[in-house]
């Protein structure tokens, strides 16, 4: 699962990625187990609050900063390799809303990966 989620926080805010690329950057097939990493992220988007931090990064002694910065991992940037949206954690209709605060356009539950697609390997999807 951290593997998943420290290649996740390279995708840039405004881009997205599947669950099959990050699969395949990770030189696996276990598609499914991405998802899972991603519905379990105890990194979650919307830890933000420095007592939530603090809380969390207790035994960190100095470094909240530091692994506040870490901590965030965006499981709203994954999305199915066939462009749909897929399911999230908190909602289906968070997820389209935070896509859409990053400028992915939506539609019919659709998003263009070739517009916003990011590839670990540095090709569009």
């Amino acid at each position: 699962n951290e593997r998943c989620y420290d290649l996740l926080r390279k995708v840039p805010k405004g881009k997205i990625t599947t669950y099959k690329e990050i699969a395949k950057a990770l030189r696996t097939k276990a598609y499914r187990a991405v998802g899972n990493a991603m519905n379990k992220n105890p990194y979650g988007y919307y830890v933000i609050s420095s007592e939530a931090i603090r809380n969390h990064y207790s035994a960190s002694k100095g470094k909240v900063k530091e692994n506040h910065r870490l901590s965030l991992v965006p499981c709203h940037r994954v999305i199915k390799s066939n462009g749909e949206i897929g399911g999230f954690a908190s909602g289906t209709k968070n997820k389209i809303n935070l896509l859409k605060k990053e400028g992915i356009i939506i539609k019919k539950g659709k998003t263009d990966l070739r517009k916003y697609g990011y590839s670990f390997e540095g090709k569009s999807l």
